[in-house]
C-alpha cells in the first residue's frame, strides 16, 4: 500500500509529511524529533500563522497542533486548515483540561487531543492510528 510516497511496513505506516504547530520549543522540538525517528518528514512551526503559510505552501498528511498559541490557537488553525484540506488528519495537544474539551467540542476536524504531559510512545502511538485511519478513509 503506498502512502506518502513510501511503502507500508510492519504495521506501522509509512512516511507521512507532518506539520507540527506549538510554540513551546522544547515540545516542539521533542515532538519533532520524534515523530522524525520514526520516519515521517516534519515541518515544525512555532505558531499558528505559520502553520496557515506552510499549508499554504505544500500539502501534509496530517497536522499536530497545540491548542493553546499565542494568536491564532490550534483550534482556529484546524478549522481553516481542514477548509483548504478536509483529508488532512488534525491531533490536538493541550496542557488544560478545559481546552481539550472545548476542541473536542467544536465542530470539525480534530481526530484526537492530547493531554500532557505525554510520552513519546503516546504521541507516536496517536499519530500512527490517525494516519492509519486516514489511509481506510482514502481507499
Amino acid at each position: 500500500m503506498k502512502f506518502g510516497g513510501q511503502t507500508s511496513t510492519g504495521g506501522r505506516t509509512a512516511m507521512a509529511s507532518i506539520l507540527v504547530a506549538e510554540d513551546d520549543q522544547a515540545v516542539r522540538d521533542f515532538v519533532s524529533r520524534a515523530l522524525a525517528y520514526y520516519g515521517h518528514s516534519v515541518t515544525s512551526v512555532p505558531d499558528g500563522s505559520a502553520a496557515l503559510a506552510a499549508l499554504s505552501e505544500r500539502r501534509f498528511d496530517l497536522m499536530l497542533t497545540d491548542i493553546v498559541m499565542p494568536g491564532l490557537d490550534g483550534v482556529a488553525l484546524a478549522a481553516q486548515a481542514t477548509k483548504q484540506d478536509p483529508a488532512m488528519p488534525v491531533l490536538m495537544m493541550t496542557g488544560f483540561a478545559s481546552e481539550g474539551q472545548r476542541a473536542q467540542s467544536a465542530a470539525g476536524p480534530v481526530e484526537k487531543v492530547i493531554s500532557k504531559p505525554f510520552s513519546l510512545k503516546e504521541i507516536c502511538a496517536a499519530v500512527e492510528e490517525a494516519l492509519a485511519a486516514r489511509r481506510s478513509r482514502v481507499h
